[in-house]
């Protein structure tokens, strides 16, 4: 069903792009802002995620995503059999944490 949604949408942005609409646009010939956060999450979920990033309180989703990507580049970079048990416990209990958190706000979101 979403493939229907994809041809849809792209066939909007090639009906404004051919009418102009989209010229002199507010950063136009920029890069688009990354936010690897809002690949895990819904588009309206990322706009309100954005806009609470934007007035200092992200969710404790995104603050743990972001730990266990760190911690996965610190196991990547353990050198001692030691340091890797550390970092996979480590990223084992953030990825629990995470799925708990995502649980959570999918039974409040019901």
């Amino acid at each position: 069903m979403s493939g229907f949604f994809d041809k849809l949408a792209e066939r909007q942005m090639q009906k404004a792009l051919a009418e102009g609409k989209l010229s002199r646009l507010e950063g136009e010939g920029k890069p688009l802002p990354e936010h690897p956060e809002e690949a895990f999450v819904s588009a309206g979920e990322a706009v309100g995620y954005r806009m609470m990033a934007e007035h200092g309180a992200l969710p404790e989703e995104v603050e743990l995503r972001r730990a266990v990507e760190a911690a996965k580049a610190a196991y990547a970079e353990a050198v001692t059999e030691d340091a890797k048990r550390r970092a996979m416990a480590l990223i084992a209990e953030l990825e629990m944490k995470l799925a708990i958190a995502t649980e959570a706000r999918k039974a409040f979101m019901r």
